[in-house]
């Protein structure tokens, strides 16, 4: 493992950062390396299944049904 030293960091930032840590139990260091991976890292994507449970439901299906015409619908007006 790589180390990272992060120079001419603002004291706000650095006391947000231990407060941060603090109400996750864990050292500033830590937080720190946290934070990195969530950002940097590619979360993993979610399956299709999961996507479409997490949909609300939103209407009967007739709701949504589609009917057939021979003219070309206005979508202009």
């Amino acid at each position: 493992m790589g180390n990272l030293i992060v120079r001419n960091v603002d004291d706000d930032i650095v006391k947000a950062l231990k407060a941060r840590a603090g109400e996750h139990g864990i050292s500033a260091e830590a937080e720190h390396r946290r934070i990195l991976e969530e950002v940097l890292i590619k979360p993993r994507k979610k399956p299709i299944a999961q996507i479409l449970c997490s949909m609300p439901n939103v209407g009967e299906d007739s709701d949504f049904e589609r009917f057939q015409s021979n003219e070309s619908p206005d979508v202009f007006n």
